[in-house]
């Protein structure tokens, strides 16, 4: 049978997206090629076959962000447009909340234009808004959701192709190029359908702050990562072993580092500590596999070593769990070996050769 692969053509709006380094503007890694090449190489396998998204309305998504950051995604670009900024520029914050909650200020007090917010939710200056940004991810929630469907169903695997990614998107924050967190969206979402005890297992190179600070507290949610050393990689401030989790939460939160120049043997032992954690925690539920391609060694913003082959062993290696597997897409910007990488991981993890 073939492999669901639930994708949208929405996020190629989501598009000319610049950030700020070292004080210039770049264009940004996170293109509308990265979800191309993979739908491409993904359906010339003919083991796929690619589906719309269901619309799940707005109740999923509220469940995870609050209102004033749903709020904020939807009109922060329409409001920029209506105040005169020029839309050929994308928008991007240039005032952070941090300094002025020092002088006393509060979310209670914010600018009328959601585009004069953006400091008070946004956390970097690499999560740009265009015109296409809130219909891409609107649509990137409802292709995790729809997977999620499928998997329910009976489908022992879908892939959700979501474009932006979420991981990094907490409950009143966007950044790392990530406005909803997907994988979150769709873990609630099957606690709200009954389950108990829902794992999360990210795999991506950079450490999901957002997912972390979603499910920092809670008992229901297990959240694995294994991701680059946060003491040199983004998003730094968030990914260190000492973080366990808060409150009734603590010890739900496992935390990975892995060291530079990390190879496939290495990352499959850190792997191996991972998938334990998981089965300890017996879940009751699909695996919520956020899904990243950034860990490749050719990828420009990872420090890691792995092989398109190793990419192979890690599915296979997450397919020894057992179980039904929503597998959200979240970074990986060696455009020209995601296809490749796609290929073999996806393969593997449903059992099949690539």
């Amino acid at each position: 049978m073939p492999i669901p692969l639930i994708a949208s053509d929405d996020h190629l709006a989501h598009d000319g997206l610049v950030e700020l380094v070292a004080g210039q503007p770049v264009p940004c890694y996170e293109s509308p090629e990265r979800a191309t090449v993979i739908r491409d190489a993904l359906l010339a396998t003919r083991d796929y076959v690619i589906e719309a998204p269901t619309d799940h309305g707005p109740d999923p998504i509220a469940a995870v962000h609050s209102v004033e950051l749903i709020d904020l995604v939807e009109h922060a670009w329409t409001d920029a447009i209506a105040s005169g900024r020029d839309p050929s520029r994308p928008l991007l914050p240039d005032t952070f909340l941090l300094g002025a909650f020092a002088a006393g200020m509060s979310l209670e007090r914010l600018p009328v234009g959601r585009h004069d917010r953006l400091g008070a939710f946004c956390f970097d200056t690499a999560t740009p808004i265009v015109a296409g940004t809130a219909a891409a991810a609107h649509a990137a929630a409802d292709i995790a959701l729809t997977a999620l469907d499928r998997v329910l169903s009976g489908e022992p695997m879908a892939y959700a192709l979501c474009r932006p990614p979420g991981h990094h998107a907490g409950r009143s924050l966007i950044g790392g190029y990530c406005f909803f967190n997907n994988a979150a969206i769709a873990a609630e979402a099957v606690l709200a359908r009954g389950a108990q005890r829902v794992a999360i297992l990210d795999v991506d190179f950079h450490h999901g702050n957002g997912t972390q600070q979603i499910f920092w507290e809670r008992t229901d949610v297990l959240y694995v990562s294994l991701h680059g050393d946060p003491a040199g990689i983004y998003p730094y401030f968030s990914g260190y072993a000492v973080e366990r989790g808060g409150g009734p939460g603590e010890g739900m939160n496992l935390n990975l580092p892995l060291p530079t120049g990390t190879d496939g043997d290495a990352y499959l032992a850190t792997l191996d500590e991972a998938l334990e954690a998981i089965r300890a925690f017996e879940p009751d539920a699909p695996l919520i596999l956020s899904l990243g391609f950034d860990t490749y060694h050719a990828d420009p913003i990872c420090n890691l070593a792995l092989q398109t082959d190793d990419y192979a062993r890690i599915g296979s290696a997450i397919a020894s769990l057992g179980l039904p597997v929503v597998a959200i897409q979240e970074g990986g910007y060696a455009i020209e070996a995601l296809g490749a990488n796609a290929v073999v991981f996806l393969g593997a993890l449903a059992g099949r050769s690539a």
